[in-house]
């Protein structure tokens, strides 16, 4: 089978699909933020709420996501003005985001260009190489009590601020989004005051680490994949570098399927609508191996990439680390 043509057939927009899944997070956006807001003293519909608003706004931030692949709406114009219009709410200045996005596809699974990576991973060799404080800063970083909640915090509260090649891809509509930013905040503000921004930002940071937890399982899980050139073999990198997470149907909709993330490497011109038709319809010789939630919980334990045994590893104990370096380091 030819796996191109068939994903292919899924590389359709729709733009009455698109409009629903569009227009739609939003309303699910506004009314749980409206409800946890109006109810903040009766828990047991502010924490529901909340978490329907923290879901609501990752998807928010997968549809975004699909706007700079030209993927959502049918024409080009239509994805860049939706993609704009969603950034004050995602946190994420479109255009430098679309850009730096770009960059990740375009490097995917190559060692040697691991900056465009959403999350940095170190090599064994590099980690055997390296001196107390490179491994205490890397440990920290890799910390899964710091990389969820601290990453999050960072990433979508300061970093997207100023992200990374701002300079090189706009300037001026970085300037324009943490403007509007501020506007939608100020209107949190003006119409519920600091209670209003306190359950905005708690469950907007509840977001956040959800979205840091799906970046992280992406590309980060035991049998991934990572190369250098001229060994890196592109599809391989997009299909088995790239995770299908098997958390169910409800899971997927919240989400808008940025779990079924090999497929989108593949082809990032398939709508988030029609990603899981496209994955679960594969032939069983291609199917992937689908990673369910007990076990993207124990990736997080999986910090470095073996070149060897060409698989995720764990930090070495110290008995492996005298091992990998040789009888010197076992000489009196």
């Amino acid at each position: 089978m030819d796996l191109r043509a068939y994903t292919r057939q899924y590389a359709r927009q729709d733009n009455r699909l698109a409009a629903l899944s569009y227009f739609g997070t939003f309303a699910v956006y506004f009314a749980s933020l409206y409800l946890a807001i109006a109810h903040v003293a009766q828990w047991y519909v502010l924490i529901p709420a909340g978490v329907v608003h923290a879901f609501s706004a990752v998807r928010l931030y997968v549809l975004q996501h699909d706007c700079g692949h030209h993927s959502l709406f049918e024409t080009r114009a239509q994805n860049e003005w939706a993609g704009h219009g969603l950034s004050p709410f995602t946190f994420a200045p479109f255009e430098v985001m679309k850009q730096n996005h770009n960059l990740h596809h375009s490097g995917i699974g190559n060692l040697e260009h691991r900056e465009t990576g959403e999350i940095h991973t170190m090599t064994l060799r590099e980690w055997n190489a390296a001196g107390f404080w490179t491994r205490l800063q890397y440990r920290l970083y890799r910390n899964p009590f710091i990389l969820v909640p601290l990453g999050a915090l960072f990433t979508y509260f300061i970093r997207y601020r100023w992200p990374k090649n701002t300079t090189r891809f706009g300037v001026r509509g970085v300037l324009l989004h943490n403007l509007a930013v501020l506007a939608w905040v100020g209107l949190i503000f003006a119409l519920s005051g600091w209670t209003g921004l306190g359950v905005y930002f708690a469950f907007s940071l509840l977001g956040g680490m959800i979205g840091v937890f799906l970046v992280y399982l992406q590309h980060n899980f035991e049998d991934t994949y990572w190369d250098r050139r001229p060994d890196l073999d592109p599809q391989l990198a997009a299909l088995q570098g790239s995770s299908a997470l098997d958390f169910g149907w409800a899971f997927d909709l919240a989400v808008a399927c940025i779990t079924l993330h090999d497929i989108h490497h593949f082809n990032a011109r398939i709508p988030s609508y029609r990603l899981r038709a496209c994955h679960y319809n594969l032939p069983p010789e291609y199917a992937p191996r689908r990673i369910r939630f007990p076990e993207a919980v124990a990736a997080l334990r999986l910090k470095l990439w073996d070149e060897e045994a060409k698989r995720l590893v764990p930090f070495p104990g110290r008995g492996a680390r005298l091992r990998a370096q040789g009888p010197r380091a076992t000489a009196g």
